[in-house]
């Protein structure tokens, strides 16, 4: 086993609304043989990072790919790359973004199974991610139980309320005091590069605007906010294009419930401590999967001592599990 790097053409991406490249990196880890075939775990990055990350972990740590080598699975793992300008494009189909959904589904799925000695079933292909790439890995397998039997979940973004809800008032704060109250303003800062990213209120501003491209869209690219400009309060309509994205809300409608029930492993964890409150995120998913009907022993839950950073550790872990579970024959 080794890994397979490729430079993927996506017809999908091309002429996405933010001219972000069509052409994209993908690393493979895969047999140098064909004798056998083996099942198949998709990896998602998280906001601000690429599949390129996953290789340059913080000093004193392994990275990502140094630990799949360590842990040599017998599994064709993908590393997807999905970023984009505004940081990420938490792997949905939209208008303010570009068809990131499709180009994991219906470009680079085929491109592995005809490239790599998979097995092109739903019942052993896994998607796994972290934070929005947990969002993901979630949101993908929902959408298409077709493709994928499994998925891993660290930290996912999920239960919105809790999580993004509570930054709508400091954004707003931001974007009056330094922006003049101006999507448009902050949007032709974004585009010039003088967001600064090491500062709180900018970074924060910046991924709710990230947030808004996925879920509040528009067809022409604009986007929508959720709360009123002068006093943060909600915007009804804007606030249910969001939640309508939310897991949770997700799956306790039942055409996702029945997915749940079907999948063969479901892992969910995240760190006691996470700034993002994703550990509640965690506890609300865990507790509608379990309510789908979900059988106990494909569904792993987990709340370690920890925040939202520090995750690598763990990946193997849950990968481990997953591996297991799509290369059963049940």
């Amino acid at each position: 086993m080794s890994w397979h790097e490729h430079r993927f053409v996506s017809d999908v991406l091309l002429d996405n609304p933010l001219g972000d490249p069509n052409e994209r990196p993908l690393w493979v880890w895969a047999p140098e043989d064909n004798e056998r075939r083996y099942p198949s775990v998709y990896v998602l990055h998280s906001f601000g990072n690429s599949a390129a990350s996953w290789f340059a972990p913080e000093p004193g740590t392994d990275s990502y790919p140094a630990l799949i080598e360590e842990l040599a699975p017998e599994a064709i793992v993908v590393l997807v790359d999905a970023s984009t300008t505004l940081g990420g494009s938490q792997y949905v189909d939209s208008p303010g973004i570009g068809s990131y959904h499709r180009y994991l589904c219906d470009e680079l799925v085929p491109f592995v199974d005809t490239t790599y000695p998979t097995i092109p079933e739903a019942a052993h292909r896994g998607v796994q991610g972290k934070s929005s790439g947990g969002f993901g890995a979630i949101v993908t397998t929902l959408l298409r139980p077709d493709l994928f039997g499994a998925l891993a979940t660290h930290a996912g973004d999920t239960l919105f309320e809790v999580s993004h809800r509570p930054g709508f008032a400091p954004a707003a704060r931001v974007l009056r005091d330094r922006y003049g109250g101006s999507v448009g303003a902050f949007r032709a800062a974004v585009a010039s590069g003088s967001v600064d990213l090491s500062d709180d209120g900018d970074r924060l501003l910046f991924e709710l605007y990230a947030l808004c491209a996925a879920y509040s869209s528009n067809d022409d690219g604009t986007i929508d906010l959720p709360f009123e400009l002068e006093t943060a309060e909600l915007r009804p309509d804007v606030w249910a294009r969001w939640l309508a994205w939310d897991p949770v809300l997700l799956a306790r409608e039942p055409q996702h419930a029945a997915t749940l029930r079907g999948l063969r492993g479901i892992w969910i964890d995240a760190g006691r401590a996470d700034e993002y409150h994703l550990d509640f995120g965690a506890t609300a998913f865990h507790r509608a999967v379990v309510d789908s009907g979900a059988r106990a022993g494909a569904v792993h839950f987990e709340l370690f001592p920890g925040g939202h950073r520090g995750f690598t550790p763990r990946y193997p872990l849950s990968l481990a599990w997953l591996v297991e579970r799509l290369s059963s024959t049940l």
